[in-house]
């Protein structure tokens, strides 16, 4: 990584504002012609190989035929194999195990050989890593319902964990959003354990290195002999045995847990707006006896094909849908790109998302139940869980579109500056919702249980706050202040949770900042400062993989890609207050890059659902982060001018 250089200094912007200007107006009309008549943006999403996978999977536990789908679902895990013959969790990443053994059954279920190449390959590899034994916990759980790994190797759950206090410690209502809506189902199948009959050829025992004893898939204690995880691993072992006595709540525990399903079932069918918990909870309702036409069976199969999605000639499976944040951020581009507050297409889409306010007291409301429900949720219909990003970018547009005065605007401020958490944070979904035991017990072998406040979402809260004008001294800004002060890392960075990553985080916080008031010179924004522009490669972009989440000691260098450039010329701009070397060259960069179309080009993930197990290609970021980053440099350029 070194600093671009680009002919001319900071005043040099002539020649490269003309192509700048240019460039903006491409995407601009590139953007526009994608708009939906009713006023939305949305693009498509695209996970790792478990998500076609288990689409498989359930339609083969649901009796449930639809081959021409599956056949491109497979098509699809074919095109995305990689050379050693894995799949990885994001493009150009490693292999991974646990995604190339459900690539590989999947692609067995749908009829083909081991002894093809692709499979030979895939073999080869799941072996090499020490074979199916080593699947993590989701996977486990898959493949013992087709009879394909032992149920020892499964932790248990009991359905009776429902029915503990909702403030009590270990109660549902501490687990993130994700975690929650897709644990409940689970209590009910783990109960039921449905199955289905693998058909001869079409199993994966010559996946398994050694044969499956029960001893060898359990999970292993740490070393150190008082610990939570140990702690766990034993009250596991004690549910095991239970599991094997007539307790009288465990019936109460599986129908307090379908009620539950049954109560959050979103009006157009789906749970929680996620692929595993609308996978889990139809499989839920079955394993409980819901028949096939069951209104709320019909519906849920029907929000889970609605997740299927065509990109660049394939079909694929998506982990979630995204028009409110699409729309969202396709607003705030045009309008930093300088299109009027009322033009049309503005009017329209601000419309759309003022109709999407939920107005339903969520899982939220347990821990903030005097906030009014006025949040935003990130899809089409999820108004039990709204997010606080979603909401925070939602009510920026409304304040760049003169819509400040509006009881939506009012009642969604108050929402989401509420969400804040003790420590002066932001968590996505939840307040307060920081219990690490989650992380410790067999089953979160993903860590993903919890959903703390983190840097990227409490800068993004600090430019609300900002452009609102809150003072500095105000208890919300200065707490928040103090958060992000204590969590910058010692090079100036500051970890991004929901997006790729020391980049991303980087840029929302000195957004954030320098909207509370931080000074250019002040000693945070320097550092941070300092941080992207040591990152930037030599074409002057910047690009970093989804490794650094793996390895934060040694941040990783990626190719150049479109939205990260524009986030760190973001950064430096609002860093920096102006046009200054490094940021000239990023925007170079993205004036080179831009295809023919207006759009870019942009195969990588810069997108993080779980941060070191799960990341995502937003087909829209290559689109409205340019822009956004074109418009605020030509601002720039105008009043140095």
């Amino acid at each position: 990584m070194a600093g671009a250089v680009v002919a001319g200094g900071p005043q040099d912007t002539g020649g490269l504002g003309a192509r700048a200007r240019r460039a903006a107006d491409r995407a601009r009309q590139h953007l526009l012609g994608l708009q939906d008549a009713e006023g939305f943006w949305h693009f498509s999403m695209e996970a790792n190989a478990t998500m076609d996978a288990q689409y498989i999977f359930a339609n083969r536990l649901l009796g449930r035929s639809v081959p021409d789908v599956e056949r491109r679902l497979g098509d699809h895990l074919l095109a995305t194999q990689t050379e050693d013959g894995s799949w990885p969790l994001y493009y150009g990443g490693p292999g991974h195990l646990s995604c190339s053994v459900e690539a590989y059954f999947a692609l067995k279920l749908l009829g083909h050989a081991p002894s093809e190449p692709a499979l030979a390959r895939a073999r080869r590899f799941i072996r090499g890593g020490g074979g199916a034994a080593k699947a993590q916990v989701f996977t486990r759980i898959f493949l013992a319902f087709f009879d394909q790994f032992p149920w020892a190797g499964v932790p248990a759950l009991p359905p009776e964990l429902l029915l503990l206090p909702e403030r009590f410690p270990l109660s549902i209502y501490r687990m993130s959003s994700w975690a929650r809506s897709t644990v409940v189902p689970l209590l009910i199948l783990l109960q039921h354990r449905p199955s289905y009959d693998v058909p001869p050829g079409q199993g994966i025992e010559e996946l398994w290195v050694d044969p499956p004893m029960p001893v060898d898939v359990q999970f292993e204690p740490d070393r150190q002999p008082f610990t939570f995880r140990n702690f766990f691993l034993l009250a596991d072992r004690v549910l095991r045995l239970l599991d094997r006595l007539p307790l009288r709540f465990r019936q109460r525990g599986l129908d307090r847990a379908l009620h539950w399903i049954l109560e959050r079932q979103d009006r157009n069918g789906g749970w929680a707006g996620i692929q595993p918990a609308m996978v889990n909870s139809v499989l839920a309702l079955r394993a409980m006896g819901c028949a096939a036409d069951h209104p709320a069976v019909v519906a849920g199969l029907q929000a889970i094909d609605d997740f299927l999605a065509e990109r660049d000639g394939h079909l694929l499976f998506q982990p979630c849908v995204s028009p409110t944040w699409d729309t969202a951020l396709a607003v705030r581009a045009l309008v930093d790109a300088g299109d009027a507050p009322n033009a049309e297409h503005v009017t329209r889409a601000m419309r759309w998302l003022e109709k999407c306010q939920t107005k339903r007291p969520g899982d939220w409301a347990v821990l903030r139940p005097d906030l009014p429900a006025a949040g935003w949720a990130f899809e089409f219909a999820n108004d039990w869980y709204p997010d606080v990003d979603d909401s925070a970018v939602i009510l920026m547009d409304m304040a760049l579109t003169g819509a400040t005065e509006t009881p939506a605007f009012k009642e969604g401020l108050e929402w989401t500056l509420g969400m804040q958490c003790r420590d002066g944070g932001y968590g996505a979904f939840d307040a307060e919702n920081t219990l690490d035991l989650w992380n410790k017990i067999p089953f979160a072998d993903m860590e993903a249980m919890i959903d703390p406040p983190t840097e990227d979402l409490t800068g993004r809260l600090c430019e609300l706050m900002g452009m609102l004008h809150l003072q500095p001294d105000e208890p919300r800004v200065r707490s928040a202040r103090e958060f992000l002060r204590r969590a910058q890392r010692s090079d100036g960075s500051w970890w991004g949770r929901w997006g790729v990553n020391y980049v991303y985080g980087t840029w929302s916080v000195i957004a954030g900042l320098r909207a509370v008031g931080a000074r250019q010179d002040e000693d945070m924004i320097e550092r941070g400062c300092a941080f992207l522009r040591s990152y930037q490669n030599d074409d002057g972009g910047f690009g970093e993989t989804c490794g650094t989440y793996h390895d934060p000691k040694c941040p990783e260098a990626g190719p150049s890609t479109a939205s990260q450039t524009a986030w760190a010329a973001m950064g430096l701009m609002a860093g920096e207050g102006g046009i200054t070397r490094e940021s000239t060259a990023a925007i170079n960069y993205l004036c080179h890059a831009q295809a023919a179309d207006g759009s870019w080009t942009e195969p990588e993930f810069t997108g993080t659902g779980f941060p070191g197990h799960f990341y995502l290609r937003y087909d829209g970021y290559r689109n409205f982060f340019p822009l956004m980053a074109l418009g605020r440099y030509q601002r720039l350029a105008d009043e140095a001018s």
